[in-house]
This record gives structure tokens, C-alpha cells and sequence, in this order.
């Protein structure tokens, strides 16, 4: 009854166009229960046939066993993990806040729509959910409408075996109207709870439908059996005669049924047409704030958009988070979908845009968000703006955190939505915070995730051009930047930045062909240059790869690859800050790999890094033996 009465009642949507800009978002957090929205899609008209409910879960299939994102028509986000899609629901609910406190003029509501979740008990007992719906109610977001399918039945279990809490006080105390409905098939009354939480300007809502598991089912009704096993043939059976919708033919919709949902469905693309009707309206009035609104929602950006971007040429030390931040900030004015934050450490991770105010329930307008610590829940929300579209979001934290937020990062990347992260203190050359905040194996486990592309920039300068990369790429971005200050490479003896953009490149030739190739990223790449000038007394001819992304580099042809870090055989020598793992590929059998495989210490940054071999006379004495 919840999905019959949100998709038929309160949902603003086009079957015909599921990509309607102003249309309505519903997140089935619940994704497991996918079933559930495929039919719905069916049912309203969606570009979903029978067939393809047949081939539920089969190889190929439009309906794959968790919803997922730009595989099936209607389907808002992948969920499955569990709190995700609520996270990325409050997402969405916020580039809506935004972009219409942005664009909407007097008699122009030309962005006007709700987010509707249906969540479950799994949903509310993930933590992220917590981080996300706590957010939500902080800003006040009055057009998320959660619907909790309150059935009290988990994978294990009666839920009460682990989940004890007053949920609807919980929400209260984070500021959200809550309304509870009895008998969640008691359609009049879910009616009603839904109408009431439209009617709230101040809050997100919760509405608490008491449901059964499996209901209807004789054999199931009520027991967590019925969670992920199917009822059976025989108990479909039954279940059907005791529903009253027993036909004979699996599969089959009774034509009364669909004429039903037709009629309920016809004014579907009515509500299209007004709006299209209005915006044509708009746009002779407010031609050019339909203009930025179109483009916005395009996702193409402003032409000169990176006209202002500093080249940094000749400046003195600068950590590349440093640099990071005046990047952002000379981006951010001429790119209004740019908005985002950091979770409590934006003077840290150097996210805020300067003049611009805080994302808040007083001003919408604010570009620069207050995530507060909830990293896990900062990254699906991330995420929900980006699928929302008209928003370029970007969040940080430190590189160590990317812990907190894996989750989120992987489900962005199986969707390929473009989210910027920005990862900073990205070493053991934090220094005095210790081992607990020096990040050792989170290059390589970001570089695990399919999707995502990986950047750690070597000084001020490659950092504008990764976040040139970033601002273009069509996925998953994460810059991985310095605490510590780098020197500014001098590129009137070197190879231009514009080499990042290929993910390796010859940052400094050797005389002829290379004794050795020194290869490295982010801070040690200097080490290596040092290490250069040293072999070159001693007689050794070095080549030395500034090798920022394996992804983009993996991106470029075999002939590009070879000319970068040389033929099968080469002596290499490749020196980063992290574990070695997975450098293996691009060592090759004749090398050396200088990383570290144990975790760092407490003390001044450059003691830690100089304890632990990261010095150039250990990259000299590596390319020595080799």
C-alpha cells in the first residue's frame, strides 16, 4: 500500500520521462525489496515490461537484484547497502533546497519537488543513517519524506532482539515531524500521514507505517524467513487465493488492474507539459537565469570556467592542500553549481569558498556546507546531489577518514556520479597527530575501487591541473593532497603539469636512454629529483616519472605507457608514502619499491618520514644497487 499510494497519489512524475528535471525523487532505501519498485514502474507506465519482471535477477536482466542507478528506467539511485539511500535522499532533498533558492523568481517555481524515501528497520540501525537524517533535520528540509516500513523483522529476527529505541522520539529530538500510521495497508490513512507531511514547511517528516512482513501469506506472514528467500510456488499460491487475486497465470496483471493505474497515471504527462508551459514563461522573463539554470542542470560548465586558476609559477613553498583551496576558490565564482564542504575540518582540508555563506536552514544559497564529523554520511550525500543533478558537489576530509566514508565511495563509483573528494594529510608527514592519523594503506585501497580515479598531485601546479581533471571527469574524483609545503617545480626546466592529464609523465629526461626511471607521487616525487641531480654525479643517467593516477595513466595507449616509464627490463625504482601494494604493475621485475608497510609514528613530520627511508640518498642507494 506505501508504494501504491507514493507512486499514485503524492509522486510528481513522467513515466514517459523519467529524467524530468522538476519531477519528484523516490529512494527505495530498502533495496532489497526491488521487487517492489519494478512493479510500480510497470504498473505507472515506466519502460518496464513484463518480460523484464520474469528475468528478475537474471544475467542481462532490467531487473537486477538491488535497484541500481542508469540500468533501470525510474530507478532514482543503486541501494542496497544498507542507510545509503536515505543518505542520498537528503542529498537530493538539498540540491533541490539549492537550486531553487538559486533560480525560482516571484511566479516562477520553476524548481518545486519532494524527495520520497520508504526505508526499513535495517536502514534507521546503519549509522549513516543517523549522520544523514540528523543533517536533515538540522536544515530543516521540508521536502524529504521518509516512509518507515515498520515491520519489525530483520534478517535474524524479531528486531527487538537488537533494536530496543524509542525511533520516533529519536527523530523528534533531531527535528522531524513524526506521524504514525497503524495499519500500513490502510491506504486512507497512509493518505492522510502523507498529505500532513506536505503541509510542514520547517521539517523533513518520518512516517511510521506498522506493516507485516510477507503479508498474506499464509506459511510467512510475520517471520523473518520471509526476508530473502522466496515464498515458493505453492505459498505464491496461497498467498494470492488469500489476497483475492488469484488468476491461474503467474505474471499476470488483471485488465482491470491496468486500467486502474492508466486512469490514476493519464495526467502524468500533463504536469510536464505546465511545467515545460512555465518555463518558456520564465525564460522570457528571466532569460538569463534560465540560461545558468539549463546549463547547470546540463552539467556542462561555464565557458572560461578555469580562466582564473592561478599557475602558481615562481611562488615559494606551498602544500598542495593549500593550493587545493585557492584552485576551489577561483573556480568556485564562475562555476555556481560548485558546492560543497568538509566534514568539520574545512580550515584543515581548505574547502571553503570564500564569500560565500553557509548551506543553511536561514539561506539555502549558502555554497559552502557544514557536514560536521559524519564523514559516511557526508559521502552518500555527496553522492545524492550529484544524482540529483544541477550540483558539481565536493567534500573533505582527511586521507586516513576515507575509512569512514568507503562505503559511500564505492556505491559512487558502481554508479559513476561525478563527486570531487578532497583527501588531505596524505601521509606519514602529518607528523605529530601519530599513527592513527597517518594514512598508510588508503592509496592503495582508493585505487582498489573500480571507477574511481585516484590523483596525488606533486606540487601547486599539477594540483590545478588535477582539479582541471576533476571538475571534467564523468566519475568519481579523489585528490589526495599535502599537509606538509612542497616546493613549486620550476617547469622552465621540466616537463609541463598538462603531463597529469595522462595520468605519468616524463617529468625530467634522462641525457639519453635511462639507467634507471625514479618514479613517484605526490611529496616524493621531489626525492626523486634530488635523487636525479646525485646519480647524475655518480654517473648515473635517471629519468624521473611524475606519476599522479594510475587510472588516467592506465587510460593512455601501451606506445604512450612504454615511452613514460621505458621498455620490459627497465631498472625502476618507485618511491611512495604508502604500502607498495599494487605497484607491482608498474615496477616490473627489475626494481625497487620504496614504501611503507607498518604503521607510521608521532612525531615533527619531516623526523617521521626521514626514520622511515623516505629520504633521497635512500633513492639513490635503491637506484645504486639496482
Amino acid at each position: 500500500a506505501v508504494g501504491y499510494v507514493i507512486f499514485t497519489k503524492f509522486l510528481k512524475h513522467n513515466p514517459k520521462n523519467p529524467f524530468w528535471p522538476d519531477r519528484d525523487r523516490f529512494v527505495l532505501s530498502a533495496g532489497h525489496a526491488s521487487m517492489l519498485l519494478y512493479a510500480l514502474l510497470h504498473l505507472t507506465g515506466y519502460d518496464l515490461s513484463m518480460d523484464d519482471l520474469k528475468n528478475f535477477r537474471q544475467w542481462g536482466s532490467k531487473t537486477p537484484g538491488h535497484p541500481e542507478y542508469g540500468h533501470t528506467p525510474g530507478v532514482e539511485t543503486t541501494t542496497g547497502p544498507l542507510g545509503q539511500g536515505i543518505a542520498n535522499a537528503v542529498g537530493m532533498a538539498m540540491a533541490e533546497r539549492y537550486l531553487a533558492s538559486r533560480y525560482n523568481r516571484p511566479g516562477y517555481p520553476v524548481v518545486d519537488h519532494h524527495t520520497w524515501v520508504v526505508c526499513g528497520d535495517g536502514d534507521l540501525m546503519e549509522g549513516i543513517s543517523q549522520e544523514a537524517v540528523s543533517l536533515a533535520g538540522h536544515l530543516g528540509l521540508s521536502k524529504l519524506i521518509v516512509v518507515y516500513d515498520d515491520n519489525g523483522i530483520s534478517i535474524e529476527g524479531k528486531t527487538s532482539i537488537t533494536f530496543t529505541e524509542d525511533v520516533a522520539k529519536r527523530f523528534e529530538a533531531m527535528n522531524w515531524q513524526v506521524l504514525r500510521v497503524e495499519d500500513g495497508n490502510d491506504v486512507g490513512a497512509l493518505t492522510e500521514a502523507l498529505d500532513q507531511a506536505k503541509e510542514d514547511k520547517d521539517r523533513p517528516s518520518l512516517v511510521m507505517a506498522r506493516t507485516q512482513i510477507a503479508f498474506g501469506s499464509p506459511g510467512k506472514q510475520g517471520s523473518e524467513s520471509a526476508h530473502g528467500a522466496p515464498l515458493g510456488e505453492e505459498e505464491c499460491r496461497k498467498t494470492k487465493q488469500n489476497l483475492g487475486c488469484l488468476t491461474g497465470t503467474p505474471f499476470h496483471v488483471p485488465e482491470e488492474v491496468s486500467e486502474h493505474f492508466a486512469g490514476l497515471m493519464a495526467d502524468a504527462p500533463k504536469k510536464e507539459q505546465a511545467w515545460k508551459e512555465l518555463c518558456q514563461a520564465f525564460e522570457k522573463e528571466h532569460p538569463d537565469v534560465a540560461a545558468e539554470l539549463w546549463q547547470t542542470l546540463s552539467g556542462e560548465l561555464p565557458e572560461g570556467w578555469d580562466a582564473d586558476i592561478p599557475d602558481f609559477a615562481g611562488e615559494g613553498p606551498v602544500a598542495t592542500r593549500a593550493a587545493s583551496g585557492r584552485v576551489l576558490n577561483a573556480i568556485a565564482p564562475k562555476v555556481p553549481s560548485l558546492i560543497g564542504g568538509s566534514a568539520d575540518l574545512a580550515p584543515s582540508n581548505k574547502t571553503l569558498i570564500e564569500g560565500e555563506k553557509d548551506f543553511s536552514w536561514l539561506n539555502y544559497l549558502g555554497r559552502n556546507i557544514r557536514f560536521g564529523v559524519r564523514e559516511h554520511g557526508m559521502g552518500a550525500i555527496l553522492s545524492g546531489m550529484a544524482l540529483h543533478k544541477g550540483i558539481r558537489p565536493y567534500g573533505g576530509t582527511f586521507l586516513v577518514f576515507a575509512d569512514y566514508m568507503r562505503p559511500a565511495i564505492r556505491v559512487a563509483a558502481l554508479m559513476n556520479v561525478p563527486v570531487i573528494y578532497i583527501f588531505t594529510h596524505d601521509s606519514i608527514a602529518v607528523g605529530e597527530d601519530g599513527p592513527t592519523h597517518q594514512p598508510i594503506e588508503h592509496l592503495a585501497s582508493l585505487r582498489a575501487i573500480p571507477n574511481l580515479t585516484l590523483i596525488r598531485p606533486a606540487d601547486a601546479t599539477e594540483t590545478a591541473e588535477a582539479w582541471k581533471a576533476a571538475m571534467t571527469a564523468d566519475g568519481p574524483v579523489a585528490l589526495a593532497l599535502s599537509r606538509q609545503k612542497l616546493p613549486v617545480l620550476d617547469r622552465a626546466a621540466l616537463s609541463p603539469a598538462a603531463g597529469l592529464h595522462k595520468g605519468a609523465y616524463v617529468l625530467s629526461p634522462s641525457k639519453g636512454e635511462p639507467d634507471v626511471v625514479l618514479v613517484g607521487t605526490g611529496a616524493e616525487v621531489h626525492l626523486a629529483l634530488e635523487a636525479q641531480k646525485t646519480l647524475a654525479e655518480k654517473g648515473v643517467d635517471a629519468r624521473v616519472v611524475s606519476m599522479p593516477s594510475w587510472e588516467l595513466f592506465d587510460a593512455q595507449d601501451a606506445a604512450y605507457r612504454t615511452s613514460v616509464l621505458g621498455p620490459a627490463g627497465t631498472r625502476r625504482v618507485v618511491v611512495e608514502a604508502g604500502i607498495p601494494m599494487g605497484w607491482e604493475k608498474y615496477a616490473g621485475e627489475n626494481s625497487t619499491i620504496l614504501g611503507i608497510d607498518h604503521f607510521g609514528a608521532s612525531a615533527p613530520g619531516g623526523e617521521v618520514l626521514k626514520r622511515f627511508g623516505f629520504t633521497a640518498e635512500n633513492v639513490v642507494k635503491a637506484a645504486l644497487e639496482l
